[in-house]
């Protein structure tokens, strides 16, 4: 395993970070792993030297955070790890329960420690952007976290470049504990990011983390043209998760994006590797990533990840997997 800087930091995490929001409840989504289910794959990361983990607070609505943090405990020393959650989503039904308000921002980092059993976060994230708290209140709030010492360092995700650069510009201003990371949708069939978030991040040092690098599966080469999960759960699904993912629907299954994984098919043949490989090898040579982000379910996919690292593509290899490409509307950030 390799261990790169985040960002312009001094911290140094795992080339890959393990992605937790498989594991909790699946009372939460049918094709999340229970605690028990869970622990192999904690013990698996940790075997390849992963030492990267990300969760949030309100995967499984807390549970993940709990078995995330039970499983850490156990298996390394809390040196040694390196812990992100995040904060912004619902997490109850009152109006203060959710977002990024001085308020949300104190009580939800304080229910993040104690699910996770520990006395600091190394990486607090905001999830998303809030529209309806100013961004004076939220930077001067997560200032105060770092301060209080409850985490050490502080990142966003996905938002627009500008909205990203302007929370920095507040930062700066005050004096403020600095946005660290951008944790950004981006993989091989929505790109959106290189126009100007990636830009944005390597001229001030940011480090990138991102989310679905494999597009919720979609890049594996399981998925075909007519699932849908909406109108018929498991109808034509060869795992549960692409059987009833909404989601995936809402971002994916474009033309275009089924001919990039034929690309992804042909370049993996060429190799004599999976597809998940190919995919996350092309991540990796931007020179913007830092540690992709990735969700683990079977113990194959972390196996897959990992040999993702020592997989080089030519600039052959990466043209083919480029080309179908073309622009899409802005997703995921809410």
């Amino acid at each position: 395993m390799d261990y790169v800087r985040l960002g312009k930091t001094g911290l140094k995490v795992s080339r890959l970070c393990l992605g937790c929001m498989t594991y909790g409840s699946p009372k939460w989504r049918e094709w999340i792993l229970d605690e028990q289910a869970s622990r192999p794959f904690f013990k698996q990361a940790f075997d390849l030297g992963i030492n990267f983990f990300d969760t949030a607070d309100v995967y499984s609505i807390g549970a993940s955070e709990e078995v995330t943090g039970r499983a850490l405990k156990e298996m390394a020393k809390r040196d040694q790890v390196v812990i992100a959650t995040k904060v912004f989503s619902p997490m109850g039904k009152g109006p203060n329960d959710r977002g990024l308000s001085r308020k949300h921002i104190m009580e939800a980092v304080d229910a993040s420690l104690k699910r996770l059993g520990t006395d600091y976060i190394d990486l607090y994230q905001i999830h998303r952007f809030d529209h309806d708290t100013p961004m004076e209140e939220t930077v001067e709030a997560l200032n105060d976290v770092v301060k209080a010492g409850k985490a050490l360092y502080i990142g966003a995700s996905s938002m627009y470049a500008w909205q990203f650069m302007k929370m920095l510009g507040l930062q700066r201003a005050n004096g403020y504990a600095q946005f660290v990371s951008m944790q950004p949708h981006y993989n091989l069939v929505y790109r959106e990011e290189e126009r100007e978030m990636f830009p944005l991040c390597l001229s001030e040092g940011i480090g990138v983390i991102p989310w679905s690098p494999l597009a919720r599966g979609f890049l594996t080469g399981n998925r075909k043209q007519g699932d849908n999960p909406k109108k018929s759960p498991g109808t034509n699904a060869e795992t549960s998760r692409a059987g009833t993912d909404e989601f995936a629907h809402l971002l994916y299954y474009q033309p275009q994006d089924f001919e990039i994984v034929e690309r992804v098919t042909a370049i993996a043949k060429k190799h004599g590797r999976p597809n998940a490989q190919v995919a996350l090898a092309w991540m990796l040579t931007k020179p913007a990533i830092t540690s992709p982000i990735i969700g683990a379910s079977k113990p194959h996919h972390l196996e897959d990840a990992a040999a993702a690292l020592t997989l080089k593509l030519d600039a052959e290899d990466i043209k083919a997997l480029e080309e179908p490409y073309k622009p899409k509307r802005v997703m995921g950030h809410v």
